[in-house]
């Protein structure tokens, strides 16, 4: 099996190389990791005590902040070194200013994993939800550095649990501890034989949480909501955007904030089509307007704003009486917890089974899921209830409040082995 894992690894490796002509992401991932270990010799001491973070992309990172930012302040001797997967994680947080060394990941080879090992040498390394390196991980075991999983969760349906997960299964096998997100994870990982598992929560409640107390503020977007009610659409998708913008016509009353995925040219362009003639401004035509004169005009009659700019969301719907959020009729949906801690209904599209979270908002109130133009139009029409809605967001902000606490339980048991 090991012949075929590495096998895959460099089929994958291949296929970026011939992608990165025709895609941008691609040739981000694949130029990031040219000479990768000449960039680490050069700026990293093997001597010095490391805190190893991982994280495949950029919600995993979001998920994982809490811990790191908490290590940092418990450890100010040691260095904190992250690295990424994705060009969507590195790209936008390689200049963070919480950590000392931000790197893409060196694919997972057993040369690759001795290297990278031996030039940053960490006193341990903490990876967030998922990303599972069997060459990292065995590296990690046989040097004796500790390798924890944080915010994990395990389904059934995973290799691990099968009849033909051996190797899965022997990767497992090299984490020190796990830390998962629920009870049901914990009963999968014991039913494999591995009891080093403590049910800590999800770390993205603390994150979200914080965020919702202390969130950025932007005024040209307060300046267009100006006191109206107003509607967020966050990490939308065409299918998403469909539905979202037929609600524009029908609720005049309603601002409207669209937080696209994607954000190029084509992709706003497609989305302004969707939406009634002369309804949107575009966050990048307004951001260098100066003087009240000139935002008067540029938002006179406007009902949309379309934010095509990345690292606003998570404060937007601080702005926002309703949320949908993007991703429900893909692979499955994006951040609610974002949305959610912010004390405010969320929508979502039907493919959600994998979240958790998204089963108890809808559980408790606070979340609504859709399929069609149809359901959508119900709920919003309820939602036009304020008491209803009032309640709604109450249950999915206390959601949030009461399934705080995953990080000091990291915290608190990493610091004892330490």
């Amino acid at each position: 099996m090991l012949i075929l894992y590495n096998f895959g690894i460099k089929i994958y490796y291949f296929f970026i190389f011939i992608l990165k002509y025709f895609n941008k992401k691609a040739k981000l991932w694949f130029d990031g990791r040219v000479g990768i270990f000449d960039s680490i010799a050069s700026k990293v001491d093997p001597s010095s005590k490391k805190i190893w973070f991982h994280f495949a992309s950029l919600g995993e990172f979001e998920q994982g902040r809490p811990v790191l930012e908490e290590m940092r302040k418990h450890y100010p001797d040691r260095k904190i070194l992250i690295t990424f997967f994705s060009p969507s994680g590195y790209e936008l947080r390689k200049n963070y200013t919480g950590a000392d060394y931000i790197f893409y990941l060196p694919i997972d080879t057993a040369s690759n994993a001795r290297k990278f090992l031996k030039l940053v040498n960490p006193e341990i390394a903490i990876f967030t939800k998922y990303e599972f390196w069997y060459h990292y991980f065995r590296q990690l075991h046989q040097n004796n550095i500790p390798l924890y999983l944080i915010s994990g969760i395990f389904r059934p349906k995973q290799p691990f649990f099968k009849w033909y997960g051996s190797f899965n299964r022997r990767i497992l096998s090299f984490i020190t501890h796990f830390f998962v997100q629920d009870g049901g994870s914990q009963d999968l990982l014991r039913g494999i034989g591995l009891n080093n598992v403590t049910v800590s929560g999800d770390t993205r409640f603390d994150r979200v949480a914080e965020n919702a107390a202390l969130p950025n503020r932007f005024e040209l977007v307060e300046q267009f909501c100006n006191n109206s009610k107003v509607f967020v659409a966050g990490s939308t998708w065409p299918p998403d955007e469909k539905l979202v913008g037929e609600l524009v016509s029908t609720y005049p009353d309603w601002k409207f904030v669209i937080a696209p995925h994607e954000i190029r040219d084509d992709k706003i362009n497609a989305l302004i089509e969707l939406l009634p003639n002369n309804s949107v401004v575009r966050y990048s035509g307004i951001k260098d307007l100066q003087g009240s004169s000139q935002l008067h005009k540029a938002f006179q009659d406007k009902s949309v704003l379309v934010i095509d700019n990345i690292g606003m969301l998570s404060s937007l719907y601080q702005y926002g009486k309703i949320a949908y959020i993007g991703g429900g009729f893909g692979v499955g949906i994006h951040n609610t917890l974002e949305a959610a801690a912010f004390g405010m209904p969320v929508i979502f599209g039907p493919n959600y089974s994998k979240f958790l979270e998204a089963k108890a908002l809808i559980a408790n109130g606070g979340g609504f899921s859709i399929s069609t133009n149809k359901e959508l139009t119900e709920i919003m029409a309820k939602l036009q209830n304020e008491d209803f809605r009032i309640k709604a967001g109450s249950a999915a902000g206390n959601y949030v409040q009461t399934s705080k606490g995953a990080t000091p339980t990291i915290l608190k048991y990493i610091e004892g082995k330490m």
